[in-house]
């Protein structure tokens, strides 16, 4: 049995988790905690460049997002390894994520918001709403899926879900200290980060932290829609 941690963050690509909530997670291992990354598909096909045959780029991008990780106390990565924009909403994958949440057991789930209208990649949308049906109700279920607990899978009630890139925001984290590392975590994703066609990454990144932190004290902050799990 895999060991227990105390965040688990699920997202589609390399480099989501970095961009969306890389700052809050940095906080959180450098005050102890314990966070494995679930990524869900082998990104292969996040490139313009011509020349890049698909398993070449995945094979970059998976060692991206391993060092990416490594930068801010993540202790595993999990990589799925689906194809890159075919995600489906399907019972194998949820079935696949009940597992994980049984196994690993988070108090908190970071994946990306499902509800974001209009300009949305398909997969973070298929991952947020994968994710938030396998934390409610299947994780907790004990008739869901009978077969884990012959496994040893006990059911697991997650407390917290945050839910990254929302059009409605209602929790923020400060992350004024830990922008550097988020930073840091973001340029491992060299092969992306040149898709950003942006001169300053630093000043780009800076710019939208500081938008997410507008109304509150912080300096820099990330954004959430928070839910707080029924007991």
């Amino acid at each position: 049995m895999s060991q227990p941690f105390d965040i688990m963050v699920v997202v589609a690509h390399p480099d989501d988790a970095e961009f969306g909530a890389a700052g809050t997670v940095a906080r959180w291992t450098a005050d102890g905690k314990s966070v494995i990354y679930v990524v869900c598909t082998n990104g292969d096909k996040g490139t313009t460049d011509r020349r890049l045959a698909p398993d070449e780029l995945s094979r970059i991008r998976m060692a991206e997002q391993r060092e990416a990780a490594h930068r801010i106390g993540v202790g595993e990565v999990t990589f799925l390894g689906m194809p890159d924009q075919q995600l489906e909403e399907t019972s194998e994958f949820r079935e696949t994520i009940v597992r994980l949440i049984r196994t690993h057991r988070p108090d908190i789930v970071i994946t990306s918001d499902p509800y974001r209208r209009y300009l949305w990649h398909r997969d973070h949308r298929i991952v947020g709403q994968v994710v938030a049906d396998a934390m409610f109700p299947y994780a907790r279920d004990h008739m869901a899926y009978p077969e884990m607990l012959a496994e040893g899978l006990e059911p697991h009630k997650v407390k917290e879900a945050l839910f990254f890139g929302a059009e409605e925001i209602n929790h923020r984290i400060d992350i004024s200290e830990t922008f550097p590392d988020k930073l840091a975590a973001l340029q491992c994703h060299e092969s992306q980060v040149r898709e950003l066609n942006v001169e300053d990454l630093e000043n780009w990144l800076r710019q939208r932290c500081r938008k997410a932190a507008e109304g509150t004290p912080y300096m820099l902050a990330e954004a959430f829609y928070r839910v707080q799990m029924p007991d």
